[in-house]
């Protein structure tokens, strides 16, 4: 009730305001105009009695009449401000009221909620904070993106000599768990191959036979291939992973990009801007992390009201004049200057190469336009190209799903 009251109270003082300002602006400049011709005539009589064209009687008696006027006016002004007109104020208040108040209270019982209590910033980022906490752990994240059958599978195009190394490279583990090169080993390959939990565990084993001597890329390392085993979600396990590698090493790169990904996912966008902008002023443009973070950051960015930084290299869509262009063509036209841009974004992968948003671009490019095959193409490829950066290839996965040619 006390809301209403207020909200009433304020309402009816703006309409006020609003009327009052109506009403009298006009005549208050007609009032000032008048005043102010007198003034100067006032002013232009010793000008006028000094060269001679006016006596001193005749200046003086104009001064007095200009005077009088001068008195009448500024009088006449003090009753306009004193009385307002009474024809159109009750009907003119009624209205402004009515348009203020009824359109402001409609609108408020549409998407409003006086029953609401207060939500402060600091409350609001604590209750984020708490619900944030209580996330699914990683054990429970892999149990469920199993059940829902999207669990990241390995490379299939792997020379089998090499998965019988990798076995024996196990059998060896088993018999000396404390062989640190082996598990290093056994780490790096399983990466390559996109086995992220294998790797996450093998890295595991790597800190833990390293112990104060790991370093803040170890314990990137295992935050990464945590989180890529994932689809992406960074769990407490892997923030406790990227908290303990940025506190050995605060400038370590993949694990600032991977806490400002996991700002984002607390719903910190303020937070996930600041730390990437941050990394991409101090990276060069081939850093795999780059591309990464070019292909989310206009969101985050627009999610925490900044600009969208510039990113040299950066993969870009069409151009606005090319969508223009595009939109006044025929649909057999406009087809065929798609797959013509297709076609060229494909021979320059093909022939120089270029960052993982390309070929996300393309394999994107090719499923709209129902070339699935070329899609699968082109991931299998990427698959490839990608096998060292990992981040790279979950950002080109993700296009391949979008093109239902990976799961």
């Amino acid at each position: 009730m006390i809301f209403w009251a207020v909200a009433a109270g304020l309402g009816l003082a703006t309409a006020m305001v609003l009327l009052r300002a109506a009403l009298r602006a006009p005549q208050d400049a007609r009032d000032a105009r008048s005043l102010q011709v007198y003034r100067d005539q006032l002013s232009e009589i010793d000008g006028d009695l000094a060269r001679g064209v006016l006596t001193d009687g005749e200046a003086a008696a104009l001064r007095t009449e200009i005077s009088r006027r001068l008195l009448a006016a500024a009088d006449s002004a003090g009753d306009v401000a004193r009385t307002a007109p009474s024809g159109p104020t009750g009907a003119m208040l009624a209205l402004v009221a009515v348009v203020v108040l009824g359109g402001g209270a409609a609108l408020y019982l549409a998407i409003g909620s006086a029953g609401a209590p207060d939500m402060p910033l600091a409350q609001r980022l604590a209750q984020n904070a708490a619900e944030y906490a209580m996330r699914p752990g990683q054990a429970e994240a892999e149990a469920m993106i199993a059940e829902q059958g999207q669990t990241p599978r390995p490379r299939a195009d792997v020379d089998p000599q090499q998965l019988q190394l990798l076995d024996q490279l196990k059998a060896v583990l088993a018999q000396r768990p404390d062989d640190l090169r082996g598990h290093e080993l056994l780490a790096q390959n399983m990466a390559r191959l996109g086995n992220w939990t294998e790797a996450a565990a093998a890295q595991a084993e790597v800190l833990r036979i390293k112990g104060a001597e790991a370093t803040g890329s170890d314990h990137a390392a295992r935050a990464e291939y945590m989180i890529l085993s994932v689809n992406g979600y960074v769990s407490p396990e892997a923030e406790a992973a990227l908290r303990q590698a940025l506190t050995l090493d605060p400038r370590e790169p993949r694990g600032r990009y991977y806490s400002g990904l996991s700002a984002a996912q607390a719903g910190r966008f303020d937070l996930a801007y600041d730390i990437w902008v941050r990394l991409l002023n101090e990276s060069r443009p081939e850093a795999p992390w780059v591309s990464a973070i070019a292909s989310q950051i206009r969101d985050v960015a627009l999610a925490a009201g900044r600009p969208v930084p510039d990113i040299p290299g950066a993969a870009t869509g069409p151009t606005a004049e090319d969508m223009a262009g595009a939109a006044d063509m025929a649909p057999e036209e406009r087809a065929q200057m798609i797959r013509s841009m297709v076609a060229g974004l494909s021979d320059r992968l093909a022939t120089e190469g270029g960052p993982a948003e390309d070929w996300a671009r393309l394999i994107r490019a090719y499923g709209v336009l129902g070339e699935t095959a070329q899609a699968s193409r082109i991931w299998t490829e990427a698959q490839q190209v990608f096998a060292d950066a990992p981040a790279e290839l979950s950002i080109i996965r993700q296009a391949a799903r979008d093109a239902e040619v990976a799961q």
